[in-house]
């Protein structure tokens, strides 16, 4: 029987910061389970897929597991876009396009995601008071995300206080450093919200970058 694969052991340059510093990195490919989707993240529609992204990230992990490949489930991600990006300085949360995620070892292939989603599809049909829908559970897909060179830092506090540490990356760390935007803003949820008080949050910040 194989060791469970705990991403934030084996990958631990890529779950970890300080505060007020920003790291460079180099991210490689990576799998992942993902849904987009499009407003504010506190809203009807982002726990929508959230509650559909979860059943199959489970599903897969106990497929995994049942052929000797088991993993724990890393922290929920999220990608955030818009084509504007002082949106996120202004914290304008409507004007937000985003795609929530989470994290697949590379083994685990598209085929077996449609057979997962099978089941959690049966399984949600059997619920009266469902935290989502068929529909947004028919959007979960597997994808790959390339981001390469990136800074990163850890936030600590609540989502709604990371503007001006936003700010201080886009208006004076990436331009003198010769940066630019490689993608979009990228944030992993290392506390759980439901559980955590706010000002005790912790959450990575990452931003791939490229020279101008």
């Amino acid at each position: 029987m194989t060791d469970k694969l705990d991403f934030k052991r084996v990958f631990k340059a890529e779950y970890t910061g300080k505060a007020g510093r920003w790291d460079d990195l180099v991210i490689p490919s990576i799998p992942y389970v993902m849904i987009d989707g499009q407003g504010d993240p506190g809203g009807e529609d982002f726990g929508k897929a959230i509650a559909a992204l979860y059943p199959v990230a489970y599903g897969l992990k106990f497929e995994c597991k049942a052929a000797g490949q088991d993993f724990t489930v890393p922290p929920l991600e999220a990608l955030w876009m818009a084509d504007d990006p002082s949106v996120f300085v202004r914290n304008d949360r409507n004007a937000w396009v985003w795609t929530v995620m989470i994290r697949l070892p590379d083994h685990v292939v598209p085929d077996m995601l449609e057979q997962v989603r099978e089941v959690a599809l049966k399984k949600l049909a059997k619920k009266k008071d469902a935290p989502t829908d068929a529909e947004t559970m028919a959007k979960v897909y597997h994808g790959r995300l390339d981001e390469g060179r990136c800074l990163q830092t850890l936030h600590l506090g609540p989502y709604t206080d990371e503007a001006p540490t936003l700010a201080h990356l886009h208006d004076e760390l990436m331009p003198g450093q010769g940066l630019t935007f490689n993608g979009p803003h990228h944030e992993i949820y290392l506390s759980d919200a439901r559980r955590v008080a706010p000002e005790k949050l912790k959450t990575i910040l990452r931003q791939p970058v490229a020279p101008v």
